[in-house]
């Protein structure tokens, strides 16, 4: 999509760009249509609530499509295991640690060239996965929802999984989303209740969390193209006075972190988005007016706001006004609609909804799990 086909649009649309939002149910009914049509969001997120067969997903992407000047990025957080939102519709898809516990790395490939075949039939191309948490013996203890989402133990095993993945899923054509930048398989909470503190120096940081990002990002045939902030704290390499918090800013809101660290640093120029600015990590600390607002500042191209539609309108509306008054720049404001223009370019025509092949596709999920039962027991989809 060229760039000036999105600085052509209102100030008023240029701002829903940067919004990545969820919506109310399965369909577009008078909430959500009336929602869409104030935000014009650059991006659509699917949860569990709007699911409930394949052909009603795909018509509720193909009319939110329908009523916007731009198509939206529509995404899901499809992962497999305890974050499967097709769950209803499809049969379960094995967790990332049941699949490195497989041990040949064929099982990671057929899970992400099965998962983008099914998301693309259902009308969706970003996928919000791989987890990059290093989940190492000691990390296995903590209590942070990331134990069976993570691919590895090291850096180098994260990195073989991670790319034989993505390699599968984007083949297809749908995009998939490192997270949980710059790590936080380290962090001693769940950042949906709280801000996980992640007490790493810089140089482990660099050295385990950081060193699968780093590689990716240096691969000469710019596999990544989408990177999602966690709201993880680091108080050892970014501390902030003046939050409510106390001196530590979520890494979602940090220009250290975002622009200092991924871009600068790592040299990383694609799409970065935020995790659900919805999560206790965010809400229990700032209002979502400031956060949006922080958050863009920082560097971020779009912003998640995944359950609650005057939260969303909320922060969409903070993020107008910033723009109108000057707070938000037109250069920052061009930067990050040159990025979405450049993500959007890279969408493909949606396949046609085959329920043959749908079906032909979950035979394969089936098979893969059978295959993981019977190696290791009980860890196929739980773990």
């Amino acid at each position: 999509m060229p760039f000036d086909q999105l600085y052509s649009l209102p100030l008023e649309q240029q701002i829903g760009q940067f919004f990545f939002i969820g919506l109310p149910g399965p369909e577009l009914d008078e909430e959500a249509r009336a929602l869409i049509e104030e935000i014009k969001p650059g991006g659509i997120i699917l949860f569990g609530r709007n699911v409930e067969a394949a052909d009603q997903v795909r018509k509720l992407l193909d009319g939110a499509r329908a009523m916007l000047p731009i198509a939206p990025l529509c995404g899901i957080d499809q992962e497999g295991g305890l974050v499967d939102r097709l769950r209803d519709i499809f049969p379960p898809m094995p967790s990332a640690r049941a699949i490195r516990q497989h041990g040949d790395l064929s099982g990671a490939r057929t899970l992400g060239r099965v998962t983008g075949e099914v998301l693309r039939m259902l009308g969706l191309d970003i996928n919000f996965a791989p987890v990059m948490s290093i989940i190492t013996q000691a990390r296995s203890q903590l209590t942070n929802g990331l134990y069976s989402r993570s691919f590895g133990r090291s850096p180098g095993e994260v990195l073989g999984y991670t790319t034989v993945y993505m390699r599968g899923l984007q083949a297809t054509g749908c995009l998939g989303c490192l997270k949980h930048f710059p790590g936080i398989g380290a962090g001693d909470t769940d950042s949906h209740i709280e801000m996980p503190m992640v007490p790493l120096t810089r140089g482990d940081l660099l050295a385990q969390d950081l060193a699968p990002y780093i590689e990716l990002f240096q691969r000469a045939d710019d596999r990544v193209r989408v990177v999602m902030v966690s709201h993880g704290g680091f108080p050892n390499i970014d501390i902030k006075k003046g939050t409510t918090s106390g001196l530590i800013e979520p890494a979602s809101i940090s220009s250290s972190i975002v622009s200092n660290l991924l871009r600068e640093e790592l040299g990383y120029k694609h799409l970065v988005i935020t995790d659900d600015l919805e999560m206790g990590a965010i809400a229990k600390n700032f209002e979502i007016e400031d956060a949006s607002v922080r958050a863009f500042l920082a560097g971020e191209d779009m912003l998640l706001i995944c359950a609650t539609p005057e939260t969303i309108r909320r922060g969409y509306r903070a993020l107008l006004a910033a723009a109108r008054t000057g707070r938000v720049s037109e250069k920052r404001i061009q930067a990050s609609l040159k990025r979405i223009a450049a993500t959007k370019a890279l969408v493909k025509p949606l396949p046609p909804l085959d329920m043959e092949k749908f079906n032909r596709l979950a035979d394969e999920i089936r098979s893969l799990n059978e295959t993981l039962e019977y190696r290791y027991p009980g860890e196929s989809n739980v773990q």
